[in-house]
């Protein structure tokens, strides 16, 4: 059986919602319709099988997709079982969903702080200041963001280790009622948030490692140019090496709160808020 990515899930799972919109079969139906065995409908809604060309024809058609359709879908997903992805930054889709799936997440940003932790607020002044989004986008992405966190409400919530490296804290976005609330919320979400001191260690990115269940690991880093998903032998040694690096250098849950509440004092000690501006 051929390895699924994240994209490959992702691609099922928009078959699958392409056939509970467009159509009235349930997965068995679709099968008879088709002409194929159950288990291939289900293995191919997630992601599980590398379906062809022409399967893909007959299951968007039977959903009344016309060619024009087809062709884009395709085009779209021509590379979901690639070991390795790019993707644009802005699309979350595929993010989110390894996010919803993971058993385990460990993640380490540089110069923000992390969207798992991000307020409204501190996202919408970020897009902003960025200023690479286009403004009328911008809510939509924002809300994507959040959309991310219901993770952590979700009853089936993964592990998650959140590493900050200090220098993010430094990073000042939006005014000082947006960073006193964003250090705020981190603050409360040391449960599962260690600070790294700025002097410790040196990072070019930020990246993360999603495990699952039954799937293989997934290595993810981004930039400003695009989104990287991995899942080769290598990239998933490297990403481990430096997590159990940032383990031993974090400061632990109740040192990290302390750092937290540093900067929060400064803040409001000094009302222009000064730090570190986003390059």
């Amino acid at each position: 059986m051929t390895n699924s990515t994240a994209y490959s899930r992702d691609l099922g799972d928009e078959l699958r919602l392409i056939r509970e919109t467009s159509t009235a079969l349930h997965g068995r139906a679709m099968a008879n319709r088709l002409g194929w065995d159950p288990s291939k409908v289900s293995t191919i809604e997630h992601g599980k099988a590398h379906a062809s060309a022409g399967d893909i024809i007959q299951y968007l058609t039977v959903c009344g997709k016309d060619l024009e359709y087809i062709e884009a879908f395709q085009a779209r997903y021509r590379h979901a079982f690639d070991p390795m992805l790019a993707q644009m930054p802005e699309n979350l889709r595929t993010l989110t969903m390894a996010e919803a799936t993971a058993t385990k997440i460990t993640w380490v940003d540089v110069m923000t702080a992390p969207g798992l932790v991000q307020t409204a607020e501190y996202a919408d002044a970020l897009y902003r200041k960025t200023g690479l989004i286009a403004p009328e986008r911008i809510p939509i992405c924002v809300q994507n963001r959040m959309n991310r966190q219901t993770i952590l409400r979700g009853a089936r919530r993964p592990e998650i280790r959140i590493y900050v490296l200090e220098r993010a804290l430094q990073t000042y976005v939006g005014d000082r009622r947006v960073m006193e609330e964003q250090y705020l919320h981190m603050l409360f979400n040391t449960h599962m948030l260690r600070i790294v001191p700025d002097d410790d260690i040196v990072l070019m990115a930020g990246c993360a490692l999603l495990e699952f269940e039954k799937a293989p690991s997934l290595a993810y880093t981004d930039t400003d140019v695009a989104q990287v998903f991995a899942q080769d032998s290598a990239a998933i040694d490297h990403v481990t090496r430096l997590f159990r690096r940032l383990e031993a250098l974090a400061l632990d849950q109740e040192q990290s709160k302390s750092k937290l509440m540093e900067y929060v004092s400064r803040l409001r000690e000094d009302p222009h808020g000064a730090g570190t501006d986003l390059a």
